[in-house]
């Protein structure tokens, strides 16, 4: 991939994506960031990366493809208006959760080409899933090589109404953190039912991890495994009976889905 880069931020998630171009076979070379603490360049500093403590530091002539902003909400204020020298040429990626396409023309001009993303924290070891949106401004060029960089940290799809970023939060933003809570209370329970703490936590663990695998390569989608693993009368059903009745998990998912949905357009502004 012929692309000039420029990496705004190389904290977690940066510096995840920036691992993931590099082992995807995208030149160092081709990778400019700008991250003012040097011990997140450590990783990539002798692999051709180009790290500056600011945009002052860019030869004059420079001219990214694409900037990614991969910084946290509120420190945009600060740091997105100073990269409008770049909208003449370049394509916008921001990965802040919160930011509007309207906020980053208010920044960068209504000319400049914008992608909103919602990636999600599995994108640390590369199994996390993105969603992008983007404005008028953006080619579909631009939009084929962005999928391609947010696919550096796992899978990657694009909408074309940035109104559904706030589902999109909701269950894959937020998601992790539904399913950690899963594994918790699995463990928590299973300790209250008599295991050592170490077996609960290890059998939650990985009782997730391997049946997130599954769904992940099975053909057959969550409902028909679900039914797999349940036989009548079983000790499945019998757990599955309080899980799926009276407000249960269903329910409780639901409402807790359209909370965070509401969040997030309080927060969207």
């Amino acid at each position: 991939m012929d692309t000039k880069i420029l990496l705004v931020g190389c904290g977690k998630m940066g510096g995840a994506l920036l691992g993931g171009w590099l082992d995807q076979g995208i030149e160092g070379a081709s990778v400019h960031a700008i991250e003012p603490f040097q011990d997140h360049a450590g990783p990539f500093i002798n692999q051709g990366v180009s790290f500056h403590n600011s945009l002052d530091e860019l030869a004059s002539d420079f001219e990214p493809d694409f900037v990614l902003f991969a910084i946290k909400p509120q420190m945009a204020d600060d740091v997105v208006p100073a990269y409008a020298q770049f909208a003449g040429s370049a394509t916008f990626i921001s990965i802040a959760a919160g930011k509007t396409i309207a906020y980053f023309e208010n920044n960068l001009g209504s000319e400049a080409a914008i992608i909103r993303t919602m990636p999600n924290t599995p994108a640390a070891v590369r199994r996390g899933i993105t969603i992008a949106c983007g404005n008028a401004k953006v080619s579909e060029a631009a939009q084929a090589t962005c999928l391609e960089l947010l696919k550096a940290v796992g899978e990657a799809s694009w909408v074309d109404d940035e109104g559904l970023i706030d589902a999109v939060t909701a269950v894959s933003g937020s998601g992790p953190a539904y399913v950690f809570l899963l594994a918790e209370t699995m463990a928590q329970a299973g300790i209250e039912a008599g295991l050592s703490p170490e077996i609960a936590t290890q059998l939650a663990v990985h009782t997730v991890a391997g049946s997130g695998e599954l769904l992940v390569q099975s053909d057959e989608d969550a409902a028909k495994l679900r039914k797999n693993v349940s036989s009548p009368g079983g000790t499945t059903e019998a757990a599955l009976s309080v899980l799926m009745g009276e407000n249960g998990i269903q329910e409780l998912m639901s409402r807790a889905v359209a909370k965070a949905v509401e969040r997030s357009k309080e927060l969207a502004g």
